[in-house]
């Protein structure tokens, strides 16, 4: 079977303009004012992310491969012959890599990812390198409603694969409800490959995300500068430092861009005012326990049958099965926002 790439790769469903303005404006109009964190993601938001996960401080990527290189063979059995793959947040696909080399029998595989570009760029890659393999690209924020392109290759089940955790930028109940529309999505007998960052120390967390060549710095910032390329805002990168401190109680990383001095910013026809200090939440990254993220995974209709976790449990691979009764567990609720 030859390469099977739909002649016009990307299948675009991502933010506009006007969604990009009108959430931004939202979220700066609230007593926190805050950025959905998807609009990091944009081109160079993303080389910015790859490079992050290159870091020394960076622990979650090198972890996270190093798990699923241990344990690959059994991760490919557990999830079984005959799937589709289905990957959320897909960036590079360097991880999926090693799914691909080892599942058997792959149907086809949908990656979904916000940067058009590097999805495309990514999908070339693959299909040089698994020339049998029917790639179904999907450009979209993963956290709306979707429905998958048609595969022509007919499947056993249906398997998502989550890695980065990423589900640590969902607040607890969005988290629910979002493994609810992943479970929705596979359907009986489908599962979710999922990667989950562990609670650990504080110093080892703020470092993390405060490296110090500061990348992540130039990562968070750089929505600032989209908000002035793309919506003609007018934010003085100078006049904002990133933060990333972690909350111990609520058990999460909070990234921050904290305004230098008093300043007016604008956009469009409207002011937005900060006080010194002030600052814009961006991102939160949630760190769980294990006996908490089964709990969650159990709410959202899912039931944990396999984690992997390395030698300093800084971090975990888990595998879920999707829940015969997953309908019933959540209330039948499985949009965005329930």
């Amino acid at each position: 079977m030859s390469t099977s790439l739909l002649p016009n790769p990307v299948v675009y469903r991502g933010s506009d303009d006007k969604e990009f303005f009108k959430e931004v404006s939202a979220g700066l109009l609230q007593p926190q004012k805050t950025l959905p964190c998807k609009f990091l993601y944009d081109d160079c938001g993303s080389e910015l992310f790859n490079q992050i996960c290159d870091l020394d401080e960076y622990y979650p990527t090198r972890t996270e491969t190093a798990i699923l290189h241990d344990n690959i063979r059994e991760i490919a059995q557990v999830i079984g012959p005959g799937c589709r793959l289905v990957e959320f947040g897909s960036g590079t696909s360097t991880k999926t890599r090693m799914l691909l080399q080892h599942l058997t029998d792959l149907a086809s595989y949908t990656p979904i990812d916000i940067s058009s570009g590097q999805l495309f760029d990514s999908c070339e890659k693959l299909g040089t390198d698994f020339p049998a393999l029917e790639i179904l690209p999907l450009a979209a924020d993963y956290t709306d409603s979707l429905q998958l392109p048609e595969s022509e290759m007919p499947a056993q089940k249906v398997v998502a694969f989550f890695p980065g955790s990423t589900i640590g930028n969902f607040e607890p109940h969005e988290a629910r409800s979002f493994l609810h529309r992943i479970a929705c999505l596979c359907g009986r007998g489908g599962g979710l490959l999922i990667g989950v960052d562990l609670i650990k120390d504080r110093r080892r967390l703020e470092a993390a995300y405060n490296d110090r060549k500061g990348v992540t710095a130039a990562f968070n910032l750089n929505v600032l500068t989209r908000a002035n390329r793309e919506l003609g805002s007018d934010f003085d990168l100078s006049s904002f430092r990133h933060q990333a401190i972690y909350d111990a109680a609520l058990g999460r990383i909070e990234m921050r861009l904290v305004s230098l001095r008093p300043q007016v910013v604008r956009l469009a026809n409207r002011e937005f005012f900060f006080d010194e200090a002030e600052y814009i939440t961006t991102e939160y990254s949630y760190k769980y326990s294990l006996s908490k993220f089964t709990n969650l995974a159990q709410s959202a209709g899912f039931e944990v049958l396999n984690v992997w976790v390395d030698r300093n449990r800084l971090f975990s691979v888990q595998y879920l099965g999707v829940r015969s009764d997953v309908h019933e567990v959540y209330g039948g609720l499985g949009e965005k926002g329930n």
